[in-house]
């Protein structure tokens, strides 16, 4: 992309000839240096896993979390711009509570995802603003959807996913993703899976940099009964971390596919 010379980059309200607004694609190519995140939708659940990119030596290994708890059954993990993800988050709470207080039930995970994407796309229209250099994944569990997972890009667009990739590892996780058979694999199952993209995406960049696996999920404990169908959850899910068990074997299983060469077993995608 060049916009030099064109001056239609300087202003969210200005687009140029060919309909194109620059800010927006910069907004994009921010996100595209952040470290990988994923969410894989499952029968049971949600997976979310992010590859948090070690600046400094000094930092505390686990802290400075990437992915957050906007309500009880719902999380979200951001690529991009850290403040910028820090904000979106806080929106995304305060969204989820005022629809706590006006109606007296948890927030749905569509209706976050539209209410988030309208916010996002706000700051795309004036000139005293900037878009979001961040791209969501937000994951959650409703008493009526089941399972849910919607990716919000800079410009506001969301889109609901059975798997979803973002950062500078996407191109690589989304062809992982695409061989998995959404959505009918457990949360336990995407664990595993979701360990091993992030370290074949990591290991695709060919970059040097340490990473932390952050890992969450959103699951139901009662699983449905015969009569309301086979492998749907309901009623409100739980957004919490994996256990560190789960997680400590994943990334092992996960290092010896990369030793190995990667898994050659491919599946089809099933929606």
């Amino acid at each position: 992309m060049t916009s030099i010379g064109t001056g239609y980059d300087l202003s969210n309200s200005v687009f140029s000839p060919d309909g194109r607004n620059f800010q927006v694609e910069y907004a994009t190519k921010a996100v595209e240096n952040g470290g990988t995140a994923i969410g894989i939708r499952c029968k049971d659940g949600v997976v979310l896993a992010v590859e948090k990119l070690i600046g400094s030596k000094l930092l505390v290994p686990g802290s400075n979390k990437r992915i957050a708890m906007v309500d009880r059954h719902v999380g979200l993990a951001c690529s991009g711009l850290i403040p910028d993800a820090r904000h979106f988050t806080s929106r995304a709470r305060s969204e989820a509570a005022s629809w706590r207080k006006f109606y007296h039930t948890p927030i749905p995970v569509s209706s976050l995802a539209d209410r988030m994407g309208g916010y996002a796309q706000a700051y795309t229209l004036y000139s005293s603003v900037r878009p979001f250099g961040v791209t969501a994944i937000i994951a959650g569990m409703d008493e009526e959807g089941g399972p849910g997972l919607w990716m919000v890009e800079p410009s506001g667009v969301g889109w609901g996913y059975f798997g979803a990739a973002t950062g500078r590892g996407r191109q690589a996780a989304k062809a992982e993703l695409e061989k998995l058979p959404l959505p009918n694999i457990t949360v336990k199952e995407a664990v595993k899976h979701a360990a091993r993209i992030i370290y074949f995406a990591h290991d695709d960049n060919s970059k040097d940099k340490d990473f932390e696996l952050e890992m969450t999920w959103v699951r139901h404990e009662k699983l449905a009964t015969a009569e309301s169908g086979e492998g749907i959850v309901k009623g409100w899910g739980k957004h919490e971390e994996v256990p560190k068990e789960l997680v400590a074997e994943a990334e092992k299983l996960a290092k010896e596919s990369m030793v190995e060469g990667g898994d050659d077993e491919e599946m089809e995608v099933e929606e």
